[in-house]
């Protein structure tokens, strides 16, 4: 068994997916669209069976032994850790600053992605050489590219231009953590996987990736502990991880609780190590309240999830290169090197660009979001993750207003009738959940 990931060369074939559907249309347009059509049905018959056959293929057992979906045993496979870190909840004013820093440096960090959202180190940079602005940024995009271009939400691409946010736009890294604040409010600190599904029923208008999946097998009926399984080939990747901040926050200071909230979400949409993306996060979001040190907030999340999956192995070896990295360009070229061929919106590479992100922050807020946006992958997610693991731990008093001013106290939300939320009315919500549920066993 490799502790690296090896992918097949899909280069070709999706160069010959396009071929493929050009000459067919090329043959309609030359007055054979029947044996054109028919010859397309067939191939789409030959291709749905070979996406059967992969599903079949067996997995390795050595590594489905590490990569358990049942909480009593991915615990079972953990290290030793401090599954808790405080006797007691620090002062309320103390959490309350905490909370406001993780949320506000969250949507900050999301919000200087989305505009760049998947987008090379390189082209990030000659679009700011272009426009006359620093590299990697340290301020909202004042110029986005194509920017009448509607996002998935609806919103226009310049409605995330610095001067155009009167509030903090719509995005589905913030609206998931708005929706688990509605969660742990409706169901309570011991909600359950089916309450996770009966919400996003409620509440979700529409999804992306695996969630979509799972929301349209919940939608058709399917029970929710079997929503992830069902024709979802993205149960591995980032969506479940984006999920994670709330039930860390709600949590703060119980690692261990926070991941067995995380673990009840993930597996609504996601398997294995797309789960352990959620309770990992979850996890160091949690420490990042009781920890000065950003990273010692990871090296106590690792021990939250199974010490054999590809999760852990390849976490440890990001933080075991940190000391290496002096810039996004040095994070990104090891990231590219140690994962070719893996998506972009993957769990496992993207966490990685968060630990260094956290460790390039050395203490700086603004440096932890900057330069974890100018490595690209995911951007909009990395930097919300690290944002809101160095907002727990440095406080709202550690942001630059600018960050946050033009919000105006104020998220937007596509959740079904939700209308806005006031960012320090939800800290205060956040912190009734997290003192409500404050050392119940998880």
């Amino acid at each position: 068994m490799n502790s690296v990931v090896q992918y097949p060369d899909f280069s070709e074939l999706e160069a010959m997916r396009l071929e493929l559907c050009e000459y067919a249309r090329l043959k309609c347009e030359q007055g054979a669209p029947e044996q054109a059509s028919a010859r397309i049905r067939e191939l789409t018959a030959q291709v749905r069976a070979a996406i059967r056959d992969l599903q079949a293929i067996p997995d390795d057992p050595e590594l489905l032994q590490n990569e358990p979906d049942d909480l009593g045993q991915i615990r079972a496979l953990r290290t030793e850790g401090p599954r808790r870190l405080w006797d007691a909840l620090p002062p309320e004013d103390v959490l309350l600053d905490k909370l406001e820093g993780a949320l506000i440096a969250r949507t900050a960090g999301c919000l200087l992605g989305v505009p760049v959202e998947g987008a090379t180190v390189e082209s990030m940079r000659e679009w700011c050489a272009y426009t006359g602005k620093q590299f990697p940024p340290v301020d909202y995009w004042e110029q986005a590219q194509m920017p009448e271009v509607r996002n998935f939400y609806g919103a226009y691409r310049h409605s995330y231009q610095k001067h155009e946010m009167h509030s903090a736009p719509v995005d589905d890294d913030l609206t998931y953590t708005q929706l688990a604040l509605l969660i742990l409010e409706e169901y309570g600190p011991d909600f359950t996987t089916e309450d996770v599904g009966r919400a996003w029923v409620k509440y979700l208008p529409f999804a992306c990736t695996a969630e979509e999946i799972a929301l349209n097998n919940l939608r058709a009926g399917v029970p929710a502990l079997e929503a992830a399984e069902k024709d979802n080939p993205f149960r591995q990747w980032i969506g479940a991880a984006i999920r994670s901040d709330g039930f860390g926050w709600a949590a703060a200071g119980e690692p261990e609780r926070a991941a067995a909230m995380a673990w009840q979400d993930a597996r609504l949409s996601h398997r294995r190590n797309g789960i352990y993306g959620e309770m990992f996060l979850a996890a160091a979001q949690s420490a990042a309240f009781a920890v000065s040190d950003p990273l010692d907030a990871v090296r106590i999340a690792l021990t939250e999830i199974p010490n054999g999956c590809l999760l852990h192995r390849d976490v440890e070896w990001a933080l075991s290169r940190c000391g290496e990295v002096r810039d996004c360009y040095d994070a990104r070229r090891l990231v590219d090197e140690r994962f070719p061929g893996m998506h972009i919106v993957h769990t496992n590479n993207n966490l990685c660009l968060v630990v260094f992100g956290l460790a390039l922050a050395r203490g700086d807020l603004v440096r932890g979001l900057s330069q974890t946006v100018a490595m690209g992958l995911d951007s909009d997610c990395t930097a919300a993750s690290a944002g809101s693991i160095l907002g727990a731990v440095l406080g709202k008093k550690a942001i630059p207003p600018y960050l946050y001013e033009r919000f105006r106290d104020t998220m937007e939300t596509y959740l079904l009738g939700c209308g806005t939320f006031s960012m320090s009315e939800m800290a205060r919500r956040y912190l009734a959940v997290l003192r409500a549920g404050a050392g119940k066993t998880g």
